[in-house]
């Protein structure tokens, strides 16, 4: 197979195409997945679907602790605010990964810190609380939601109408992991032209 020749002059506009290209892909990266962002509660979510969704995610590992009576975060004690608390424990645990942060559609990703007072909401991983099990977190059930017949324990409870942990979440993926990808997509795809032009 014969090889392509490109004439020098013509060599040093395509690097410096694929240069630009690299530097301005290295930067749409780094603003998508470099900045601090929060999961909460969309104001438009019915208080049932919030609850559902807090009992999936109290279930699933968020810390919870603090929406407990004498948590810093128990106040203001409505679904919103719990919910949001407990959405944005469960996406940082999870590293912020594609489909952490929907709840059915029932939140949605904030660029302000939505923390309050005393109660912060944590920015990654690191700060998202320690460990809770289903053996050890106390049940939640938020007085501002009705109470069917019987109580939805916060890690579902058999048929009584929670999520179990370990199912299938039914959750989509709507988060904006797949910006993240496809800019990481191409951050490769023009190195490696990069590489292939200084090598031709």
């Amino acid at each position: 197979m014969a090889a392509l020749w490109v004439p020098p002059s013509s060599k040093l506009h395509i690097t410096s195409l694929l240069m630009m290209l690299l530097m301005a892909t290295t930067m749409m990266n780094n603003n998508v997945s470099g900045q601090a962002t929060w999961c909460v509660a969309r104001s438009d979510a019915s208080n049932q679907a919030l609850q559902t969704a807090l009992d999936y995610a109290c279930g699933s590992g968020a810390d919870c602790f603090p929406l407990q009576a004498n948590g810093l975060c128990f106040l203001p004690n409505t679904i919103q605010a719990h919910a949001s608390y407990a959405f944005n424990s469960y996406y940082q645990r999870r590293g912020r990964a594609p489909g952490s942060c929907d709840f059915a559609g029932t939140a949605t990703i904030a660029q302000s810190d939505p923390s309050y007072g005393s109660c912060v909401y944590p920015s990654s991983g690191s700060t998202a609380g320690g460990g809770n099990t289903p053996s050890t977190t106390p049940a939640f059930n938020n007085p501002n939601v009705p109470s069917p017949t019987t109580t939805t324990p916060i890690y579902g409870g058999g048929n009584t109408g929670g999520l179990t942990p370990g199912m299938n979440t039914p959750f989509p993926d709507n988060s904006r992991a797949a910006s993240e990808a496809t800019a990481t997509w191409f951050l490769g795809l023009f190195s490696s032209l990069l590489i292939l032009a200084i090598c031709i």
